[in-house]
């Protein structure tokens, strides 16, 4: 029972290990440190070494057969080991035995170098371009008669002069680049190594840019344009039935000419309209009739009762005078 608890225990603590090996993270002092070795080298040889470190097993072997035959270099070595059962990254490599060797000398860096470039490959060439930038800066990067070093866009590009003759150099990421940046973070310094020219008439398995253009994202604020909203109440009127009544009048319905029944049924009540006109007409006095009516209608008066109401001649000539003298 003890035996089989301490055996669920290990399993547990390297699942754990694993886990955390498999999810690390590289700063960018690491990826400076990391990269530092290897930045300015062409493109062509660059991309191949990063895709290699991935193989680790396979660098260790190419650098076994390396040294197993030390006069064996660029086509020679290339058409040796087309049959054998490595990744072409490594068999690309095999032209250039000082760096595979170099590689095979210092395993813990090949390995971060291909955790760094399978978990952070963006980040992995913008550090190559950072250092390129540096080494630029310093005077240690630029044209000359082995290779041509210009800018493709905002990424620089370092390519042989010509295509199939590859100038090998060494590097010493202290001289380079300038003061180191990193005080705890210090790259490695491979073992010096003459330069040489390799001459490849074959075609390089393995070729990856060693910029990567990323789209630029930009957060802006989302303008929500709502409607303004009404805190009014809001007045729901039941629709209008034909029972009710509506204030607007009736549309004319144009349906036409009349059919024969309806023409006699318009034509009937026209004539029953003028009948009802003529017997009002006919009911209705004249106007000498009603002023003959009235004056028989009203009782003659007498001298005296004209006299009783009549005023005197005299009285009214005097008040005219009367008043006008009042005026006066």
């Amino acid at each position: 029972m003890k035996t089989l608890t301490r055996l669920l225990l290990c399993a547990a603590l390297l699942a754990t290990a694993m886990a955390a090996r498999a999810e690390r993270t590289y700063s960018p002092a690491e990826l400076d440190a990391l990269l530092a070795p290897v930045a300015l080298y062409p493109d062509t040889i660059l991309s191949n070494i990063l895709v290699a470190s991935g193989y680790p097993d396979d660098v260790r072997e190419a650098a076994a057969w390396s040294r197993g035959n030390p006069q064996v270099r660029g086509d020679d070595a290339l058409r040796m080991v087309e049959n054998l059962p490595w990744h072409p990254s490594v068999k690309a490599l095999v032209a250039m035995p000082e760096v595979l060797a170099r590689m095979d000398e210092s395993p813990t860096w090949l390995h971060d170098l291909g955790e760094a470039y399978r978990a952070q490959g963006a980040y992995v060439m913008e550090t190559v371009q950072s250092l390129r930038q540096r080494a630029q800066a310093s005077g240690n990067l630029r044209s000359d008669s082995e290779q041509r070093v210009y800018y493709e866009g905002s990424n620089i590009v370092v390519a042989p002069l010509y295509p199939n003759v590859v100038y090998v150099r060494y590097y010493d990421p202290f001289v380079v680049y300038g003061p180191w940046w990193w005080p705890a973070y210090r790259p490695i310094v491979w073992r010096p190594f003459a330069p040489r020219v390799v001459v490849i008439n074959r075609p390089v398995y393995v070729h990856r840019p060693v910029y990567v253009q990323r789209p630029v994202y930009v957060q802006r604020p989302v303008v929500v344009h709502r409607p303004p909203v009404d805190h009014r109440p809001v007045v729901v009127r039941p629709p209008v039935t034909r029972t009710q009544f509506r204030n607007e009048p009736e549309p004319r319905r144009d349906n036409g000419q009349p059919s024969p029944a309806q023409r006699e049924q318009q034509k009937y009540a026209r004539e029953r309209q003028k009948e009802r006109a003529q017997q009002q007409g006919s009911n209705r006095p004249s106007e000498p009739r009603r002023q003959q009516s009235s004056q028989l209608q009203r009782p003659p008066q007498s001298q005296g009762q004209q006299g009783k109401f009549a005023e005197p001649r005299g009285n009214s000539q005097q008040r005219q005078s009367g008043g006008s003298r009042h005026r006066d």
